[in-house]
């Protein structure tokens, strides 16, 4: 069927893109960096990104053209082949779950964004005292109901024509990102004081290597940012043909996902600088910093417009992965029910639940318990299956399917005794220390 599949390698790159881009790019990214070593995490963080998109964005994506569906179909074929078909159709269930959870925490996010949008649009948010502003509703319970309930909407809506309608709507949104945030980047250069964010940037103090929590952070930071989640990007290389260079793309998607998340930094580092406001505010920058900085610079309420623009974009290209692969995987499990049921299924469960942690000390807890134990739990389960359970040589097939190098032992040993170790490492860090990244 048409909808089941990507018309062509930048469709699905630039929804592949839209998957990884969001908030880990927009305040992640540029939080992590300034808290654990400028330059110097962004090598480390850039290392990492190889890694795993050569072998573990690569092994989803082949995984989901293989079995030519999602997450609880890939993980019942995987184990099935070893005679563990039941198990295998239980334990993707996890993976999914962590997907699912996190959009339900994400849609709230994404409405604070869309409502910051709606105020720079009226020009009420050029006036207020920022801090004052986001605390009026990210800490009453219903405050942003109709634009949570809008961005549920426009993401369903968006896949009721399947891989198209993402496609499509990524090829609008994408592009408007990059674009919107090159120009933010251009303003902020101009700031008086910018240069030493600049430097902040990209003059690196060797010694910072030594720190554990660089390396620890920029892994994580890596990891999450690709959406190697053992969920997301599987159903995505189910929606790619056979023509395609699984490797090839997966070292775009990569390049494409660093390069949002150095021109969000490019606009948050200098302009933290510029104005004298701590760069580890975390959601803060967003929400408070960016905004008073906007209010105090010519243009800005235009500025700002095009910030949450750019913002709301990336939001709801990222959920959209989130739901696309819940439903993919129902439709699997349940093939005689309509898309559109589990639609109609998706919006009631979701908002249903989300409306309820709008308040951020909901959201909080809610985003943490996800982050720091299902969705490390579901990669690693991810990464064991595709590189210990997997046939080797299924796996090696597909990747090697209209490659343009032919990958064998070598690519498969680093996902096996690189890769792998990199995620059982990354988990236990995070259950262990409660850390969420």
């Amino acid at each position: 069927m048409k909808d089941k599949k990507f018309s062509s390698k930048w469709g699905f790159i630039l929804a592949s893109v839209g998957s990884a881009v969001g908030m880990a790019n927009v305040w992640g990214f540029p939080y992590r960096m300034g808290a654990y070593g400028g330059s110097v995490f962004l090598l480390v963080y850039l290392l990492f990104v190889i890694i795993f998109s050569y072998c573990g964005l690569s092994a989803e994506y082949a995984i989901g053209r293989r079995t030519q569906t999602g997450t609880l179909g890939s993980y019942e074929y995987a184990y099935s082949k070893k005679g563990f078909k039941k198990f295998g159709k239980f334990i993707g269930w996890i993976p999914l779950i962590g997907s699912f959870c996190i959009a339900i925490g994400y849609s709230v996010i994404v409405a604070y964004v869309l409502k910051a949008l709606f105020d720079s649009i009226t020009g009420s948010l050029m006036t207020v005292d920022t801090k004052v502003w986001f605390d009026s509703f990210s800490t009453s319970p219903y405050s942003v109901v109709i634009f949570h309930f809008i961005i549920i909407l426009i993401c369903v809506l968006s896949l009721s024509i399947g891989a198209r309608g993402i496609e499509v709507t990524n090829k609008i949104m994408m592009p408007t990102f990059f674009v919107l945030f090159c120009i933010l980047a251009v303003r902020v250069f101009i700031l008086n004081g910018s240069k030493e964010g600049y430097e902040f940037m990209f003059n690196p103090v060797w010694s910072d290597l030594k720190d554990p929590m660089v390396w620890i952070f920029a892994m994580g930071q890596a990891f999450f940012s690709l959406s190697v989640t053992g969920s997301g990007m599987i159903v995505y290389g189910a929606y790619l043909s056979k023509k395609e260079d699984i490797v090839s793309s997966s070292f775009s998607t990569a390049f494409f996902d660093t390069l949002a998340a150095i021109i969000a930094a490019l606009v948050i580092i200098p302009a933290s600088f510029s104005y004298g406001v701590d760069v580890k505010s975390g959601p803060e920058l967003l929400f408070v910093v960016l905004p008073e900085i906007l209010q105090d610079i010519h243009l800005g309420r235009v500025f700002a417009i095009i910030l949450f623009i750019a913002v709301v974009f990336g939001g709801i290209s990222s959920l959209q992965n989130m739901f696309e692969v819940v439903i993919e995987s129902l439709k699997h499990r349940f093939p005689n029910v309509k898309r559109r049921t589990f639609l109609i299924l998706l919006i009631v469960i979701c908002f249903g639940i989300s409306v309820n942690l709008e308040p951020i000390f909901k959201w909080g807890p809610w985003m943490d318990l996800i982050s720091i134990y299902v969705i490390p739990i579901g990669a690693l389960i991810g990464a064991i299956t595709w590189f210990w359970i997997l046939d080797k040589n299924e796996l090696l097939d597909e990747i090697n399917t209209s490659s343009a190098k032919i990958r064998g032992d070598k690519w498969h040993n680093i996902g096996k005794y690189v890769y792998v170790p990199l995620a059982v490492v990354l988990c236990l860090i995070a259950v262990i220390n409660g850390i969420s990244f």
